[in-house]
């Protein structure tokens, strides 16, 4: 069975992005992205650099851990914002939403029903890992379904922000193993955790 993989970046008090959701590491971001933290994602998670990066770093590798990218209507937004449709045509794409009625790239299948629902028939097809990028909305919504965390915890706090579970989630404490870390140089803790069944 393939697994749910929740990747993403958390500032030290626990938020992924400002209040407004807005991308944290866009034009007017605030997101420290140090040059080994990008040698370390193009080398181990190539998968997870959206398509600028990738073809401004000349990566091509296609990826080990993941085939399919889910995210949220928000987190979908930045994107589109910067004029981009579909960050990651290297993956299956799928964007949560409720209001959106027409995908705007044909490679983005937009999914308006539950998605634990969804995950659950994801995670029965053959394949890669999925990997789970936001937000807060959508991994409070999948948070009974997360088999694995993977924290890019950077040396920054926000004081408030988008919290890495939206208060949707029901309180249902959740214990993890640590089953990899690396720390670069400059100051970024990658985390790995698998889920106690």
């Amino acid at each position: 069975m393939r697994k749910l993989t929740y990747c993403i970046a958390s500032s030290l008090d626990g938020f992924i992005s400002a209040p407004d959701g807005s991308d944290p590491t866009g034009p007017d971001g605030f997101w420290p992205i140090g040059e080994d933290y990008v040698a370390h994602l193009a080398a181990v998670y190539p998968e997870i650099l959206p398509a600028p990066a990738r073809n401004a770093l000349g990566v091509t590798a296609e990826g080990t851990h993941f085939d399919t990218v889910l995210e949220g209507r928000r987190t979908y937004q930045n994107g589109l914002d910067a004029g981009i449709t579909d960050a990651y045509p290297h993956l299956r794409h799928l964007v949560f939403s409720r209001t959106l009625t027409e995908s705007p790239d044909p490679r983005v299948e937009l999914v308006g029903t539950d998605p634990v629902a969804k995950v659950r028939e994801l995670k029965q097809e053959e394949g890669k890992g999925i990997w789970l990028m936001g937000g807060g909305k959508l991994a409070a919504a999948l948070y009974g379904e997360i088999d694995e965390l993977i924290i890019k915890l950077a040396p920054l706090t926000l004081g408030s922000g988008t919290p890495l579970f939206a208060p949707l989630a029901a309180f249902d404490p959740v214990q993890y193993e640590l089953t990899d870390s690396t720390v670069l140089k400059s100051g970024t803790a990658l985390l790995s955790y698998a889920r106690n069944r």
